[in-house]
């Protein structure tokens, strides 16, 4: 009997040490913290999309400029020398390139918000405890097939209108007929692609997460950019 009696002593000590090892309460519930990421990254999809979605808006930014493919750039020298003109003309190509990706960036939009909404409770705070970049790696896990999908045709109609399949075939054709040709082999030259749209395509999707990377790190670490009282709320959290 006096065992039972000690051990019902000792039982309200035992409950308040486990009580002691619990995490404190946040004063914020699992569904405002989804609500909140949800918030975020509406506001850093919605940002990074309005950036890079107008003129200059990838050709003037170097984080996100696309440049000629690294096997053109290390035959460019070659390129020059074989192909009269090709110095303007690929200074020509970069421009279009990147006002192609310009054109196709609002594709994004639709494919971001479809993305937010199916995010779960668990995912919000995975996100929101995570690194500094875990939205951002979240969401390219989730979209980036379906964002290749929709760029793609955009991409080469945006490349079309702006004539640069012609334009890359004046490069393209003669340099690969020499460096398909005895000469052009004993010169070390390589070939290059003959279509340019899914490198466009691949490096416009580059150009947009990197972009929205930066919104979430913003939003994480700039009290300013926390434009809502939702997002104070939410990402005030990271600063206890």
């Amino acid at each position: 009997m006096k065992r039972y009696f000690l051990i019902l002593l000792l039982l309200p000590g035992l409950f308040a040490g486990c009580d002691l090892l619990q995490e404190p309460s946040t004063g914020i519930s699992d569904e405002e913290i989804a609500r909140g990421l949800k918030e975020a990254l509406r506001v850093g999809t919605d940002s990074s999309v309005a950036l890079l979605n107008r003129t200059d808006g990838y050709f003037k930014d170097e984080a996100v400029k696309i440049f000629l493919p690294p096997e053109v750039q290390q035959v460019q020298q070659l390129i020059e020398t074989t192909v009269p003109g090709a110095n303007l003309l690929l200074n020509e190509v970069v421009l279009k390139m990147n006002r192609a990706a310009e054109d196709a960036a609002a594709e994004a939009a639709p494919i971001f918000k479809d993305a937010i909404t199916g995010m779960s409770i668990q995912d919000a705070r995975d996100i929101l405890f995570g690194s500094d970049s875990a939205a951002t790696v979240y969401l390219e896990t989730q979209t980036r097939s379906q964002l290749f999908a929709a760029y793609s045709p955009k991409v080469q109609a945006s490349l079309d209108e702006v004539g640069l399949p012609t334009l890359w075939n004046q490069i393209a054709t003669p340099y690969n007929q020499f460096a398909n040709s005895l000469p052009g082999q004993l010169a070390g030259a390589q070939p290059i692609p003959d279509d340019l749209s899914e490198y466009v395509t691949n490096k416009a999707l580059d150009g947009l997460f990197t972009k929205v990377e930066d919104k979430e790190k913003d939003i994480r670490y700039n009290l300013n950019e926390r434009v809502t009282d939702l997002l104070q709320k939410v990402f005030g959290l990271l600063n206890k």
